[in-house]
């Protein structure tokens, strides 16, 4: 929808300020009661949530143009959904993270995107993916495995490695060994291999909608040819764009995590644990995965006011608030691991802080995005963790980096390399 469509929405907004914090009920220190990164670190109203509401109505009501201070506000957001979570606690009319996604579109529609994120959409056009790196060697994470290759053959279980994965050689062996344990358990998984293409989920995070509607056409096509019924991917942002976006373009096959399937598997007993792994771990929630996982659901309504004043949907409008995301198998699987101690950091499930990879602000704004990780890895250290394990390659590969910057000694993991320790 166009931004002027989220101009009632813009008054509407009460400057309570709920959009930096957590939900108070859910306050367990003043040290990890934040929530939005970009407020946090720039510390300016402008950078939260009712920030960028008054941004964009100075914007399309003609009071303010473009500037490098403006489009820092815009893009510096990681589209993490925390504001639009804590704001969902207590308001039910306003959608500030689908109003900041139209506010990127309209920056980068109006030729005022970054730099940083026009040299990848540059390489995706011409190499298909975000890594900057030659299509060439996309499938060669999955040299070796017996898994077939359904550019050329089909098969109902895709299993999608994403961009990160297929190029991060210190990433790799998680799809590696995804793809074999699915195999082990006897579910007949392909691969795209060099044929595939990226979900276009972190482009559509950056403001490039065009480009994003281009590649998730383009993967669907090629789905259909594959005979493909069931996605399966370790992507959280590949798995946000497949199980929310891609249905708003006329989607209709299954999309599974790796962590809802290996859970699955796990309790059909068609994957058992013989080794223990004594280990003390904190689990991450990616926000892709977590509170913007939750499917999508069609809604065709228009906006009411009962005496001009009450807002109504007719019919009722989806409520996304993050409570139905995947949070539940990745912690069965760590309880049943033998030997693994699961310990929770004071921000969770759809409370989760985010890692620092997301919106492009990685790419664009990098020591910004490593202290958000930083932040999230001073969290898991105050539980008492020997390690922190997530489910995206996105939230490692930062959590990495940022780990070693600060000098901590804090390990870190995908889930699916503790699994295939105990199997």
């Amino acid at each position: 929808m166009p931004l002027e469509d989220f101009a009632a929405e813009m008054d509407r907004c009460s400057q309570c300020s709920y959009c930096k914090w957590i939900p108070f009920d859910q306050v367990r220190s003043w040290r990890f009661a934040k929530n939005c990164p970009s407020v946090s670190y720039y510390n300016f109203n402008s950078y939260s949530a009712r920030g960028r509401y008054a941004v964009a109505r100075s914007l399309i009501r003609g009071q303010s143009g473009y500037s490098d201070t403006v489009r820092d506000i815009v893009f510096t957001c990681m589209t993490c959904g925390s504001c639009d979570v804590s704001c969902k606690v207590c308001r039910y009319n306003l959608e500030p993270l689908e109003m900041v996604r139209e506010l990127k579109f309209r920056l980068v529609e109006d030729g005022q995107g970054l730099e940083a994120h026009r040299a990848i959409i540059q390489s995706l056009d011409r190499e298909q993916n975000t890594m900057q790196r030659p299509r060439s060697g996309r499938g060669d994470w999955a040299d070796g495995l017996d898994v077939r290759r359904l550019a050329s053959e089909k098969g109902k279980v895709l299993f999608h490695a994403g961009c990160r994965l297929s190029y991060d050689e210190d990433l790799q062996q998680s799809a590696r060994a995804a793809v074999d344990l699915f195999r082990k358990a006897g579910v007949d998984v392909g691969i795209m291999g060099e044929q595939e293409m990226c979900c276009g989920g972190r482009i559509y995070a950056m403001g490039y909608r065009e480009e994003f509607a281009r590649f998730a056409r383009a993967n669907m096509a090629a789905w259909a040819r594959a005979g493909v019924e069931t996605i399966v991917t370790s992507c959280a942002d590949g798995y946000h764009a497949f199980k929310r976006l891609y249905p708003q373009l006329g989607s209709g096959v299954q999309v599974l995590h790796t962590v809802e399937f290996l859970a699955r598997l796990i309790q059909e007993k068609k994957i058992v644990f013989r080794l223990e792994v004594p280990m003390t771990v904190t689990y991450h929630d990616p926000c892709h995965l977590g509170r913007q996982g939750e499917p999508y659901v069609p809604w065709d309504g228009v906006e009411k006011k009962i005496k001009g004043q009450i807002v109504v949907y007719e019919p009722e409008r989806p409520r996304y608030n993050g409570a139905w995301g995947v949070y539940d198998p990745p912690r069965e699987i760590l309880r049943s691991i033998p030997g693994v101690e699961l310990v929770e950091m004071e921000r969770i499930r759809e409370y989760s802080w985010c890692c620092g990879a997301g919106g492009g602000v990685r790419e664009a704004y990098p020591e910004y995005s490593q202290w958000t990780a930083g932040e999230r890895i001073s969290e898991a250290i105050a539980t008492g963790a020997e390690a922190l394990v997530t489910a995206c390659p996105w939230c490692e590969r930062n959590f990495q980096d940022a780990a070693g910057t600060m000098g901590e000694p804090m390990q870190v993991y995908d889930l699916v390399e503790l699994v295939q320790k105990a199997v």
